[in-house]
């Protein structure tokens, strides 16, 4: 089964209009992680109609929530949401961020093969970098409880950086859990096409940067 059709379909749901190349281009990016996979094991989602939903689908959810120019998508794994989200957001810079080497690698093979220029593959640990100027959007998927994520993240923040935590089910204890220096701006459900899983977003600020939501 062709995934094209499907994908321009769902993205236009979610408030993208892909191109017919855009879309082969997304494709083609679930071919390889299906290629790589079977060898690599970078991702625990086999099927592509799975990869499609859980992870094309999944990340390209949030798109409209990205603020400024400097985007980081910490703890990255196979590209996701930082690949196609770059791709829908050619006139943005990415930098995607793991620890785990084989997983970078095929970020960079991946960038290189859609021909994504915007897009930088770090392998770090997040909280050993502290980037000037700092990134504008941070983006994380269930990558670790807020508070964690925010002590592990904080070399990648200034005051008017938005922190992007893509959940299952609304985490209230977590929320309860969060450092005063924080503040929660939006908390919104994700409706994904073709996934039937809970999924939120919580967009958070540093407590002291002033006004509402960007």
């Amino acid at each position: 089964m062709s995934l094209l059709q499907p994908l321009l379909r769902d993205a236009a749901t979610l408030g993208i209009t892909l191109t017919a190349a855009d879309g082969a281009r997304l494709c083609a990016l679930i071919d390889e992680l299906e290629r790589w996979n079977r060898t690599f094991n970078l991702t625990g989602i086999k099927g592509q109609e799975e990869m499609l939903t859980h992870h094309l689908l999944d990340s390209l959810s949030i798109h409209a929530d990205l603020v400024g120019e400097r985007i980081a998508d910490v703890g990255t794994g196979a590209g996701f949401p930082g690949l196609p989200l770059a791709l829908v957001h050619p006139e943005r810079r990415f930098t995607l961020i793991d620890s785990n080497g084989k997983k970078v690698r095929f970020v960079a093979h991946a960038a290189r093969m859609l021909g994504l220029a915007n897009v930088e593959a770090l392998q770090a640990r997040a909280e050993e970098l502290a980037p000037d100027p700092p990134f504008d959007t941070v983006v994380a998927r269930a990558c670790a409880p807020l508070p964690e994520l925010l002590k592990k993240i904080a070399g990648l923040t200034g005051p008017a950086t938005r922190v992007l935590a893509m959940k299952g089910k609304s985490p209230e204890a977590e929320l309860q859990a969060l450092p005063c220096s924080w503040r929660v701006i939006a908390l919104r459900p994700l409706s994904v096409p073709g996934l039937s899983e809970s999924r939120c977003l919580v967009t958070l600020a540093p407590a002291a940067a002033g006004g509402g939501p960007a």
